[in-house]
């Protein structure tokens, strides 16, 4: 049970950042001022923005992009922790989830630049080594091996909701929710001792709607789709999801996939990876690494089915997940 008496008010606190929002939501003790507490979240999610932006022309990322192959450039040390992890789960997928596709992402009109037709054709024919080939991280820097693009879009939400948490524990709260753009992380428990009941999104572009549910505690999810990032290229949709052998969005992919995980960070990435892998590959994948995760997919009548993986997805849709390694 939630250690906080049944007088507690509601807090939601939101912000800017990378585009979207984060948010927090948590209960506090009558009295209590959130004001300098809303700053520190901002400043948290701000700072990594300021470190792993491709929209920032002067990012440490962008810095490390602009830097000659073999050179060593100095890393902050959340930028060096996403790195470590993107390339972690790059290489345990297999290349699935990459984040060296900067200039496939760039290309196809998903960064701050319109899509461009020689760029394409760059991005789809030109060799690139996988990022957990090239890039080489040490205590303070990073180096690249061979030319690399770096984009860190599938995880650095994640991350950050992953900061956000981190932030409020700093503060000495230990229940609370937080999210950026639907990437959400669960601390503790609900005053009344519940879990955090989150929402998985029906696959819609139309409109936002609940299709299952979750109750999480201490643990996260991501959610990797084609239906709410897209570019129209001739006049097709495509996803911002990037194929990592085609330097093109993907092409059949499942509507969705989400994951529940440890982190944020681990989630998001593995979102992505999965969501690139698809039903078969990704469902083996998931189920050797120890991941609850759920694939939605379109069938040729217009319907959604589900492939779910883990206890939390193949057991009953109400079980509360609870922090586990992937």
């Amino acid at each position: 049970m939630s250690k906080m008496s049944t007088k507690t008010l509601r807090l939601a606190l939101s912000g800017p950042t990378m585009g979207t929002r984060w948010s927090a939501l948590l209960f506090a003790e009558p009295g209590f001022n959130p004001d300098p507490l809303r700053a520190a979240l901002q400043a948290a999610v701000n700072e990594v923005d300021a470190q792993m932006s491709t929209w920032t022309p002067d990012s440490d990322l962008m810095r490390l992009n602009a830097a000659a192959v073999g050179e060593w450039v100095a890393a902050p040390g959340h930028l060096r922790e996403v790195l470590r992890l993107g390339v972690e789960v790059g290489r345990a997928s297999g290349g699935a989830f990459d984040i060296g596709m900067g200039d496939a992402v760039t290309a196809w009109g998903f960064g701050p630049e319109a899509a461009s037709s020689a760029r394409i054709r760059a991005a789809m024919t030109s060799p690139r080594a996988p990022a957990h080939e090239v890039l080489e991280i040490g205590e303070r820097r990073v180096r690249k091996s061979a030319p690399l693009a770096l984009d860190l879009n599938g995880i650095a939400k994640g991350y950050g909701a992953d900061r956000l948490a981190e932030t409020l524990r700093d503060h000495g709260i230990a229940d609370a929710l937080v999210g950026i753009d639907g990437e959400m992380r669960a601390l503790g428990l609900r005053p009344d001792g519940t879990a955090w009941i989150i929402a998985v999104e029906a696959p819609d572009p139309a409109r936002r709607a609940p299709r299952s549910i979750l109750a999480l505690q201490d643990a996260a999810v991501a959610t990797s789709g084609d239906y709410r990032h897209w570019v129209e290229v001739q006049g097709r949709r495509l996803s911002h999801t990037m194929d990592p052998i085609r330097g093109a969005p993907l092409i059949g992919s499942p509507a969705s996939v989400t994951v529940v995980t440890r982190t944020c960070a681990e989630a998001d990435a593995w979102a992505t990876a999965l969501m690139v892998l698809g039903p078969e590959k990704g469902a083996a994948l998931a189920r050797r690494r120890g991941l609850d995760a759920l694939f939605l997919l379109r069938d040729p009548t217009g319907g959604v089915s589900e492939v779910g993986v883990g206890p939390l997805f193949s057991g009953e849709p109400a079980a509360t997940a609870s922090a586990k390694t992937g």
